[in-house]
């Protein structure tokens, strides 16, 4: 039976790992899980043996894999990893149109361990030349690495308060904005990155103890009512294998900003 470990950010991860753990069974690949209360926590945990396999954000990726020269494996993430994305807002009717209108702008950034609310914003703006801005950053929930969208809830907040003149946010929050009709008509795009990875499950362990465990969960199926509804709860239509390049942005952000691999 194999590990899992993932962070506890919201009470919907229990019911998201029951049910995981719920399809297992039978299967021959049998699992069990543990929960967390940080990133740090987790990886140090994987490292130890303490669990298996680690359902990691990309930037508990890339410290696990700083902190094992590359001896890590990534085995599987979600499909809506595969596209992610940083987005900045300004209120409606700002005027700002990409980011040659940030130079000497206020931009609020979400916590300073979440990839999509901080590290990579900064790592885009600076890589463009976007020069002599204010950040303003607001640190909520550390450890979660954003996970709970708080601090991009904060950074908007922030914005609509006029401390800034820009929010970067990750594009899931961005698109649960629009898709749940939050603040109508009170913000708008004014930036999207490239499209980067976030989530995966990451091990130490050799192919053969985890690939019969992947093998069934990219067989979860969209289709199926009771697949469905864990799918749902942790956002995505299909499990996928990983594509590795995807997380080559936030590698160089890490090196380019001097970040620890460890906590």
């Amino acid at each position: 039976m194999l590990t899992i470990g993932a962070v506890a950010y919201t009470p919907n991860v229990v019911p998201i790992w029951e049910g995981i753990r719920d399809y297992f069974e039978g299967s021959g690949a049998e699992m069990d899980f543990v929960l967390f209360s940080n990133y740090g926590r987790q990886v140090d945990a994987l490292l130890a043996g303490t669990v298996d396999i680690a359902w990691n954000t990309n930037m508990a990726w890339v410290r696990t894999v700083l902190q094992t020269d590359g001896g890590c494996r990534a085995l599987a993430m979600r499909d809506t990893d595969l596209t992610f994305a940083s987005v900045l807002v300004a209120r409606a009717g700002s005027g700002l149109d990409g980011l040659d209108d940030l130079h000497h702008r206020r931009i609020a950034l979400g916590s300073r361990d979440s990839a999509q609310a901080s590290v990579l914003p900064v790592h885009f703006l600076t890589r463009a030349g976007v020069a002599d801005v204010e950040f303003l950053r607001i640190d909520s929930d550390l450890g979660k690495h954003g996970d709970t969208g708080r601090s991009e809830l904060d950074a908007i907040r922030a914005v609509l308060d006029d401390q800034a003149d820009v929010a970067a946010i990750g594009i899931t929050t961005w698109e649960a904005i629009g898709k749940d009709e939050l603040m109508p008509g009170a913000l708008e795009e004014v930036w999207r990155s490239e499209p980067y990875c976030h989530c995966n499950f990451t091990t130490l362990l050799p192919s053969a103890r985890t690939e019969p465990w992947v093998e069934h969960l990219l067989k979860m199926d969209w289709h199926d009512p009771a697949h469905r509804r864990i799918l749902e709860l942790e956002g995505l239509r299909r499990w996928v294998r990983p594509e590795l390049d995807g997380y080559a942005s936030l590698f160089e952000a890490v090196e380019r900003q001097g970040l620890a691999p460890t906590w």
